[in-house]
């Protein structure tokens, strides 16, 4: 299966007449988007924002991040199972407005660890210079929806909306020259005897908490009584996936998947000839050790035997619990002989190393710590914020003190985080 990235570069977006894309100057129609999320009629009002890098303001809670992507004809559908039919993502050409994102506020907290601020987007200071996010060009959805309508509804109606309008913005790209293009295909991996066989392993989920009712997480699935799956490596980078209605300890942004950071260096060292980029396995992390024996062992023999591989790359998602899933597939993996890598973050609040340590497997021995839970900031007071409602933009508004895992974008436990871990 052959996807192809088509990049259109955006460093700037504007309000105008009509949508356009101007060498990197993206031009938006507010009344069209407006008409196009008011097709919902769980929304009644919705307010658009454009945020620059460098910008005095401060945006949250955070619903979601998602780059503007769509699909040119004869591949695979825009957003299948959410947008489009359930068909298999990853094939066709894509255009991507590299620079620039769709970002969905929420209209209340989102009820999580991260407290009552939710996840926040900063445009400035060292907390934009520590995300990815903070050097993008975003397009930020305010919603207002129906009163009295359940979270879950509310929520998928924030889906919807973002996704049709990061939908609709790429599409001001079909008629432009692309700049540059990037093609994923690892079909040669057969082909290539002597190379290690490399698979991903990615936790899209986890069941310390319920998905809520038809939430959209795997070709718009919500994951219930899932079993750990193959997906191509495409899958991943082209719509397959979105993340939970809950806020994910350490990050699981649409934007993220999109880029995904480990799907990447993988094709990337295949394209080398470092090695077969063989594929990959969706799992998530279980709620009782009864699943968590299946899911496990179904994840370790996907990897051996489905995909033969001679290593594997495990991600987690969520808090602490997902470790154990994480660790346990790794040492399943090491006892059938295949060499396995995992990354992990320190989420511990009271920064101690038994709090930390919450697996020790003698076999599992090559872990990547990638940041950990203490690193705060105080931020000042910014002179735009936005909200959904008054009382957080006075929350928001600042000065106030942060934990950086408060801070979009910052910490991710899935290989785009920009922390680090030094041994002084």
């Amino acid at each position: 299966m052959q996807l192809t990235l088509a990049y259109h570069p955006v460093t700037s977006i504007r309000f105008g007449a009509k949508l356009a894309l101007d060498g990197a100057a993206l031009t938006v129609d507010q009344e069209e988007l407006r008409a196009l999320v008011l097709e919902d009629p769980l929304i009644e009002a919705v307010d658009f924002v454009i945020a620059a890098p460098g910008d005095s303001l401060r945006a949250g809670p955070i619903f979601d991040i998602v780059e503007p992507r769509a699909k040119a004809p004869g591949g695979s559908p825009d957003w299948p199972g959410i947008l489009g039919a359930p068909q298999t993502a990853g094939s066709g050409t894509t255009h991507v407005l590299r620079g620039a994102t769709v970002t969905a506020v929420r209209e209340d907290s989102s009820g999580d660890s991260r407290g009552a601020t939710g996840y926040i987007l900063e445009m400035s200071g060292a907390p934009a210079a520590g995300s990815p996010y903070g050097k993008l060009c975003h397009l930020i959805v305010v919603p207002h929806s129906q009163p009295n309508i359940a979270a879950a509804a509310r929520q998928r109606a924030y889906r919807l909306a973002q996704l049709k309008i990061a939908v609709r913005l790429a599409q001001a790209a079909f008629s432009v020259a692309v700049a540059s293009s990037e093609v994923f295909d690892n079909s040669d991996a057969e082909a290539r005897p002597g190379l290690p066989r490399i698979a991903y392993i990615g936790q899209i989920f986890s069941r310390q908490r319920k998905p809520q009712a038809d939430e959209h997480i795997l070709y718009g699935a919500d994951t219930d009584g899932m079993l750990p799956t193959l997906l191509h490596p495409n899958e991943w980078l082209d719509g397959a996936l979105v993340p939970s209605y809950h806020a994910s300890i350490g990050g699981a942004e649409t934007y993220f998947y999109q880029n995904h950071p480990v799907t990447l260096e993988l094709y990337r060292r295949h394209r080398a000839g470092e090695i077969n980029f063989v594929g990959s396995v969706a799992t998530i992390a279980s709620a009782n050790n009864f699943d968590r024996e299946r899911n496990t062992r179904f994840a370790a023999h996907l990897a051996k035997w489905a995909l033969r591989a001679d290593g594997a790359v495990l991600t987690k998602f969520g808090g602490g619990v997902p470790h154990t899933d994480l660790s346990e597939t790794a040492r399943l993996l090491e006892t059938m002989g295949v060499k396995t890598a995992v990354q992990v973050t320190d989420a511990a609040r009271d920064h101690k190393v038994e709090s930390a340590l919450l697996f020790n497997f003698p076999e599992v021995d090559a872990i990547v710590c990638i940041g950990g839970n203490d690193t705060q900031w105080k931020l000042p007071q910014v002179e735009r914020v936005i909200a959904a409602n008054s009382g957080l933009a006075e929350i928001l508004a600042g000065p106030l003190d942060i934990e950086s895992h408060n801070v979009i974008g910052v910490a991710n436990q899935q290989g785009a985080s920009r922390l680090r871990s030094v041994v002084y």
